[in-house]
């Protein structure tokens, strides 16, 4: 019998139920729908995030586009009110020259910024007229003001040469004029940015008369060179101030080594000539090119001198001294040429005794000594009480010897000033102070230990009745102050020294006060003990003006005149001959305060010469140093008036709350 069977339903173990692969699948598909999901909401936020970011940045483009078209519009809108300002007034002077040439300067002000704020006192575009493709942007002025400066005018040249015009009451031929201005412009763009720009300075106008020919000083000169021909070299660079001309034609080398100073002129510079000379420094030798232009060259080898005022070729010549004084002769009477007796013949000179002994004459032998017209009777001395001092100044004879001059303020004075010459080793030491003995003035005499009497009365220019020295010394002289950067000359002291062969530098020569600020050149205001009178003037007709120092740099403040024709006829044979200016030593900036005034220009190992021109030589009718060579001067131009605009910016602002 077969074992039995049990029979079962067909129902599946659970756990085949489980590793059913259907159930499975189903699930997974769902986890990649929502990671699909995930990522395309992903990827647009990104894409909405990069547009936001494009058009950040396209709206801050333009704002600051729109930002910088305000700024310029603005800024050129400056530009536009201040040369409005600088036409409107040279269109209102007379076409005839007047005394003044301007009825009311303060009116004319008025009207032209009347006209100004007409103009331009709402919105203008910048793209009108020949700029109609320009810019969109448009500019407004918001603020102006222009006024007469404070002292302006002032008077730049005098005539006294035509009837009604003498010495004494001179014409007056040219005249300065300065407005301050103050002007705010408002740019606006093709947008709604805007910007504000403010700026502050002057304008000058220069107004001459009708060219004539004037009797001035050579005084009058920032610089003047008589004969300077074709090849003879180049100008040695600087700062120079005041007018310049020269008979012949202007020189100007590139910057190069040790010659690297710019060339900065000023005032006007002239020339016969119709062409200037430009120097190429890259050959060797140097070559150099004549050119009309005012500029020359390119690259390291461009030539190109500031000129602020001009610069004016195929001018008329500059006469030679035609009515010099004679020095020595103002020594004898105060008066030169003009005088009652003439240096030139022993009768006048005789008049002359030693400082020390009014028993030693001065005579054709005499070789040495300090010499003086003296008064020793009250019928010489008139209201004077003897002894006492006449004539101009004082000789020194130095035909066997060089003499030594030092100037020297005196301490605690305003008006008392010290010479003291030395020869062979013996010091003359002499004492002006026109202030002392109730105004009288006394002239003191010391030499070595000994004091002799003094005398009653200074030097004085007859001419003019007033106090002027001059120190005519018959051979060369070597010239220098207390020391470098010490004062030399005396606030009130009017001096000239004048050397019958060569004045050699050997130190600083300086101005107590200087009459000019530095750079800037502009006049110093008089004060109650300084009505600053104080000028020096340095002369020779046969040398040269010679630096030779242990100084580096080294300042003359005086006019300096190595001119005359005799010297000008032999330029050529070399600073042997005289009539320029030379260094013995090498020097790295000369600075003068005055002028320079030469027959012949000749080489000097000199970097930088700077020339701070004495604006008192043609702002005040007739000031110059005593008995100082003139010329007849051709002043004006061809039309009936002459006017140079200058303008200068004194402060620019971005004014805007950017």
């Amino acid at each position: 019998m077969n074992p039995s069977r049990n029979v079962t339903s067909a129902v599946p173990h659970p756990s085949r139920a489980r590793l059913h692969p259907g159930a499975g699948n189903t699930r997974e598909r769902g986890i990649a729908l929502i990671m699909t999901l995930l990522l395309l909401t992903m990827v647009m936020a990104l894409s909405v995030g990069m547009v936001i970011a494009m058009s950040s940045q396209s709206l801050i483009g333009g704002y600051y586009r729109n930002f910088r078209g305000s700024f310029y519009a603005a800024d050129s809108g400056l530009n536009v009110g201040v040369m409005t300002l600088e036409n409107q007034l040279t269109a209102g002077i007379p076409t005839a020259f007047a005394n003044p040439p301007i009825a009311s300067p303060t009116t004319l002000a008025t009207n032209v910024l009347s006209t100004l704020n007409s103009s331009y006192g709402s919105s203008t575009s910048l793209n009108a007229g020949d700029a109609s493709s320009s810019w969109k942007e448009s500019f407004k002025i918001t603020s102006s003001s222009l006024s007469l400066a404070p002292g302006s005018p002032t008077i730049t040249s005098y005539d006294n040469t035509t009837a009604g015009c003498t010495p004494t009451t001179p014409c007056p031929t040219g005249y300065q004029y300065i407005w301050n201005y103050a002007l705010t412009t408002v740019g606006s763009s093709s947008g709604s940015e805007s910007q504000a720009v403010s700026e502050s300075g002057i304008i000058t106008l220069k107004i001459t008369g009708l060219a004539k020919a004037n009797s001035v000083s050579f005084a009058y000169f920032g610089a003047f060179i008589d004969v300077y021909s074709g090849g003879t070299g180049p100008l040695v660079p600087g700062t120079m101030t005041g007018p310049m001309f020269t008979n012949g034609a202007w020189e100007f080398m590139p910057p190069t080594a040790p010659w690297t100073s710019p060339y900065i002129f000023t005032d006007p510079v002239g020339q016969v000539a119709s062409q200037a000379d430009y120097w190429n420094t890259s050959h060797n030798p140097w070559t150099y090119t004549a050119s009309s232009a005012d500029s020359y060259g390119s690259g390291s080898q461009l030539v190109a001198p500031t000129f602020d005022e001009g610069f004016f070729m195929s001018q008329p010549a500059v006469a030679l001294p035609s009515n010099t004084f004679n020095q020595e002769e103002a020594v004898v009477d105060g008066m030169g040429n003009a005088g009652w007796t003439n240096a030139q013949t022993t009768a006048g000179l005789a008049a002359l005794t030693n400082v020390t002994s009014t028993s030693t004459p001065w005579t054709g032998s005499t070789s040495s000594g300090v010499f003086v017209n003296q008064g020793t009777t009250a019928t010489a001395c008139g209201t004077k009480t003897p002894p006492c001092i006449l004539g101009g100044g004082f000789l020194v004879e130095s035909k066997t010897v060089t003499t030594d001059v030092q100037l020297l303020p005196v301490t605690g004075s305003d008006t008392a000033q010290k010479y003291v010459i030395t020869q062979n080793g013996t010091a003359t030491t002499i004492v002006v102070d026109p202030a002392a003995n109730g105004g009288v003035g006394t002239t003191t005499i010391t030499q070595g230990s000994t004091t002799y009497p003094t005398l009653s009365g200074v030097p004085e220019n007859y001419l003019l009745s007033q106090p002027q020295t001059m120190l005519y010394v018959d051979g060369q002289i070597t010239v220098h102050g207390g020391g470098q950067g010490q004062p030399a000359v005396q606030d009130n002291s009017m001096i000239s020294i004048t050397a019958n062969g060569n004045i050699t530098a050997t130190g600083d020569v300086l101005y107590k006060t200087e009459p000019v600020t530095i750079p800037a050149d502009t006049l110093v205001p008089a004060t109650g003990t300084n009505p600053m009178n104080q000028v020096l003037g340095l002369y020779t007709a046969n040398g040269n003006f010679v630096t030779n120092t242990s100084q580096t740099n080294i300042e003359i403040d005086a006019s300096i005149a190595t001119i005359s024709p005799t010297e000008s006829a032999h330029c050529s044979s070399g600073a042997s001959a005289g009539g320029g200016q030379t260094s013995v030593t090498t020097i790295n900036t000369f600075n003068n305060v005055g002028g320079m005034i030469q027959s012949c220009i000749y080489p000097a190992p000199i970097s930088t010469e700077n020339t701070w021109f004495d604006r008192r030589f043609t702002a005040r009718a007739g000031f110059a140093p005593p008995w100082f060579p003139s010329t007849q001067l051709q002043q004006g131009g061809a039309l009936p008036v002459n006017t140079t605009p200058t303008i200068q910016r004194l402060q620019w602002l971005n004014t805007s709350a950017q």
